[in-house]
């Protein structure tokens, strides 16, 4: 521990951080875009991004980038332009993402399942005027119509096949035909490959990394309604060598310290299957992976059968990933046919991680499973478990990354916080977290309160510093008076071993208010009743957090990024209401 550190408050967790990691190491205010040019002057003819066969080498990616962004500068992206991206996951995203913050532009991330309303809402929010997509009718056909039905005005259009090794990009017009969509010729569409028809030399931007919003991450937040979190260059730079900080402690021993900003060697080997809009693989896929000098093998969805190929054939070494991912993983059919010994290290988050699923899955390949914590606000990693984990601690989210204060503090008087061992709402401090809400000052000042980043979670922190989540404010169940948190009654059902996924939530009723309900999807050829699933967690639960209506489905619902959905069953819910009110009345 530096001299820094010693001089700064009795922080808790100061004397169970890792002995490799300076907790109060100064980390650098840069451009995210240095990020980028860094990895290519390390790294050149390396690989970088390997789509479905097709590799791009870390000096390639970088040309593309120059060439694109004076591309979007012919067009007019400057300074503060915001650009969406409606993109999977496909090089054209990493080229794209970097290159109009190289013009000095902001990159507004956009979920390709959206939709009409939702993007129509969110185009209209960001006032953004241009968008890159690909010519694919499932993307381009909800672009065509936001033509007509919102503010955009034009739109980059990449051809799928462009990105394809040899042959699939002959074979893919002919044998995809039907999923290709017919791109006008006007002033409105933009071919990819025009934009970047150019010498690649772009006007030099100067970039203000605190001032200057790199980023705007779209969030229900904490307060429900979509709104863009605007993370600056500073942010997301400070986000990346937090992580890489912290898991470069993984490798080094006692006494050799480590700046925060070590580069990876180029050896790692990264899935990204994790959708690169969403801010958890921006930051632990895309970004800590050029600062790692990784190849980072891209693939446009999460299909189970694909990732287990890939994790086999290209020997992959960082996997981060969701929960849901992960029990997947584990509850493959022929899980043992597969060789994944080759992972080392993975990160979990989005969700909280069942104990079982992270022991299973360190069983089964080997690695090092760890669980971190945060959100879109603060860009978005906030707390990670250290790589050996004390089995007390096991659960927790962790400690903070270094240059970051986790508070808690009273749900009823937010601005006291409360010593360890006492419930409250998590608060954090850091270079990570953002500037603000765009044009919403009411929300920024209700979430960002006197520096403190409200993160509407309930958690309680140990003696050592460790900081478990109870559950989120807005999911807890009011059951009688009495406060039950779904998080808490569904780490008791994964206990049972039928059960492979469960989500519980509170839906009303007329006498206690909210009732408990379980939704739970078996493992593959088990049973179980709703009756035997309560026996057995008769002494795993308070009888008043016990659920009152157990519902089993064949599957779940999941977001995008895969995470299981509890929004998506209250929705189900209501909508039973509304029905049954309809044929009363």
């Amino acid at each position: 521990m530096g001299d820094a550190a010693r001089k700064l408050p009795d922080y808790p967790w100061l004397a169970s951080y890792p002995p490799t990691v300076d907790w109060a190491m100064p980390i650098p205010v840069r451009p995210l875009t240095e990020l980028l040019e860094g990895a290519v002057a390390r790294h050149g003819d390396k690989p970088c991004l390997n789509f479905l066969g097709k590799r791009t080498s870390y000096r390639e990616l970088g040309r593309l980038v120059d060439r694109a962004t004076r591309g979007f500068q012919a067009i007019g992206v400057g300074k503060g332009t915001r650009v969406g991206l409606f993109l999977p996951n496909t090089p054209y995203y990493v080229v794209a993402f970097f290159a109009i913050l190289k013009a000095g532009g902001t990159v507004v991330n956009f979920n390709p399942l959206y939709a009409e309303r939702e993007l129509v809402h969110q185009i209209g929010d960001s006032d953004i005027d241009l968008m890159v997509t690909l010519d694919l009718k499932l993307l381009y056909d909800k672009m065509a119509r936001m033509l007509d039905e919102s503010g955009l005005k034009r739109l980059v259009i990449c051809r799928m096949a462009g990105i394809l090794p040899f042959p699939k990009n002959w074979l893919f017009p002919i044998a995809k035909k039907a999923e290709i969509a017919a791109i006008p010729r006007d002033d409105r569409h933009i071919p990819f490959a025009r934009l970047i028809a150019n010498d690649g030399r772009p006007t030099p931007v100067t970039i203000d990394a605190r001032e200057d919003v790199a980023v705007l991450q779209y969030t229900g937040g904490t307060t429900g309604v979509p709104k863009g979190a605007m993370l600056t260059h500073a942010n997301l730079y400070a986000n990346t060598i937090q992580c890489a900080t912290w898991y470069a402690a993984k490798e080094r021993k006692p006494g050799e310290g480590g700046a925060g900003d070590d580069s990876g060697d180029g050896q790692e080997r990264m899935l990204g299957v994790l959708p690169l809009f969403h801010v958890f693989a921006m930051t632990a896929v895309m970004n800590f992976g050029l600062h790692q000098g990784a190849e980072i093998v891209l693939l446009p969805r999460f299909e189970l059968e694909q990732v287990m190929r890939t994790l086999q054939k290209e020997r992959i070494t960082l996997f981060p990933a969701v929960p849901t991912i992960y029990t997947a993983i584990n509850h493959h059919k022929h899980l043992k046919d597969y060789d994944l010994s080759s992972i080392r290290f993975c990160m979990s988050g989005g969700a909280p991680l069942p104990l079982e699923v992270k022991e299973a899955f360190e069983r089964t390949t080997g690695c090092t499973l760890v669980e971190g914590y945060g959100l879109s606000e603060c860009s978005p990693v906030a707390t990670v478990n250290p790589a050996v984990l004390h089995p007390d601690k096991r659960g927790s989210i962790g400690l903070p990354l270094p240059g970051t204060v986790i508070e808690i503090v009273s749900l009823e008087e937010p601005r006291r916080v409360l010593a360890p061992g006492e419930k409250g709402e998590v608060c954090i401090r850091g270079p990570q977290v953002m500037k603000g809400y765009w044009r919403r000052p009411a929300e920024t000042a209700q979430t960002l309160v006197d520096g403190r980043l409200h993160t509407g979670d309930v958690g309680v922190m140990d003696e050592d510093g460790y900081t478990t989540i109870v559950d989120r404010i807005k999911d807890m169940i009011l059951c009688s008076g009495f406060n039950v948190y779904p998080r808490n009654v569904e780490e008791a059902i994964y206990l049972h071993p039928a059960v492979a996924e469960c989500v519980v939530a509170g839906v009303p009723d007329e006498y206690r208010g909210q009732t408990v309900k379980a939704y739970v999807r078996l493992d593959d050829g088990q049973e179980l009743t709703a009756e035997e699933l309560i026996g057995f967690l008769k002494d795993k639960l308070s009888p008043i957090e016990m659920p009152k209506v157990v519902e089993f489905r064949r599957e779940l619902p999941k977001t995008m990024i895969g995470k299981l959905s509890r929004k998506a069953l209250l929705d189900e819910e209501q909508g039973k209401r509304n029905a049954a009110e309809g044929d009363a009345a």
